[in-house]
């Protein structure tokens, strides 16, 4: 059976309670202009009671979760400095599939997700609304829902949206008070000395390429092999993401078949900063916080280099970070990510 998934209108959902009027500052770090644009997530949930539950059930809880985060019930000034608390809400739009979502392997081929059909569509321009949160619930038959997420990434980081996800799931399983408590604390970095006013966000223009997607599998076993050879190697522990970081930057460089002349590779990640952040940060912010983890290195020398030493170059770059992050904060003019 073809997967058909009917969607609603769609409508705005606002914080059952009173919240407040008034003008936000968003972080050095917020305002960045590459920030200014969606990150689309889907999320598979078990059901949470009959057919049609799922829709009211979180249309509830995601109302009472906005008036804690009532920031993100507003919009972003046009030039990506400020937050408008004006109420609006979150655009909310209910969905239902023509199939369980054991039939269709509970989308674990990433290759054959629709994802078109579980995300959920913009509000009609005739509405003249720009939501910062925008989420679909598609209930599939007697065995789950889909949440697809589509959240604007200058009011928050993964962590963040990670957070107020779990305040709604929270709700919708009658928590109260939250077991979080939401902080803005947006001035946790100098403001830069200037901010240009109207920048639009980066026009970026990628090359024609006739890209195909894939799915790469690292087995588990290996990865577990290549950390106990690290530890012997270099008597210290490595993450899963240094191996398979190294795994495929060193198998890519390789792919591509540099010519004979050596080239610089580059890498590049992104590190949580809260920890790096003085005096700390409160337990709930859910801002953005996070700096690039840069790393060069020869074509020659990566192609060159066994896994345990692509580790340790990321290793050392993650040593640097702090000093790097430390470096940009006391640069207010602009540098780096600016």
């Amino acid at each position: 059976m073809e997967l058909c998934v009917t969607k609603s209108n769609g409508k705005l959902v606002a914080p059952c309670g009173p919240t407040p009027s008034t003008v936000l500052d968003l972080s050095r770090i917020d305002r960045l202009p590459v920030l200014r644009g969606n990150v689309l997530t889907l999320h598979v949930f078990e059901p949470i009671g009959p057919r049609g539950a799922a829709w009211s059930i979180i249309r509830e809880a995601l109302s009472k979760a906005l008036v804690p985060y009532y920031p993100l019930a507003d919009h972003v000034s046009s030039d990506g400095s400020i937050i408008d608390c004006t109420g609006d809400g979150v655009w909310f739009v209910e969905a239902s599939a023509n199939c369980s979502l054991h039939s269709v392997g509970y989308f674990k081929d990433v290759m054959l997700i629709p994802f078109d059909d579980l995300l959920p569509s913009h509000p009609p321009e005739s509405q003249r609304i720009h939501p910062l949160v925008l989420i679909q619930i598609t209930e599939f038959e007697s065995d789950g829902f889909v949440m697809g997420l589509t959240f604007c990434h200058t009011i928050c980081d993964g962590l963040g949206a990670a957070q107020f996800l779990n305040a709604v799931g929270e709700f919708a399983r009658a928590v109260d008070p939250l077991t979080v408590t939401p902080s803005w604390h947006r001035n946790f970095l100098p403001p830069p000395l200037s901010t240009p006013a109207n920048l639009p966000p980066p026009n970026i223009i990628l090359p024609d390429y006739h890209l195909e997607q894939a799915n790469i599998d690292i087995p588990l076993d290996h990865i577990t092999l290549l950390k106990h050879k690290f530890m012997q190697e270099s008597v210290q522990r490595c993450s899963t993401f240094e191996i398979i970081a190294a795994i495929l930057w060193r198998l890519r460089t390789q792919a591509i078949k540099p010519n004979s002349e050596s080239k610089p590779m580059k890498l590049v990640f992104f590190a949580n900063c809260r920890p790096l952040v003085a005096p700390p940060l409160p337990k709930g912010f859910y801002g953005n916080c996070f700096f690039p983890v840069t790393i060069t290195t020869s074509s020659e020398t990566l192609t060159q280099a066994s896994i345990i030493e692509v580790v340790r170059m990321i290793q050392a770059a993650k040593v640097r970070l702090s000093e790097e992050f430390s470096d940009w904060v006391k640069d207010r003019g602009g540098s780096k990510n600016d």
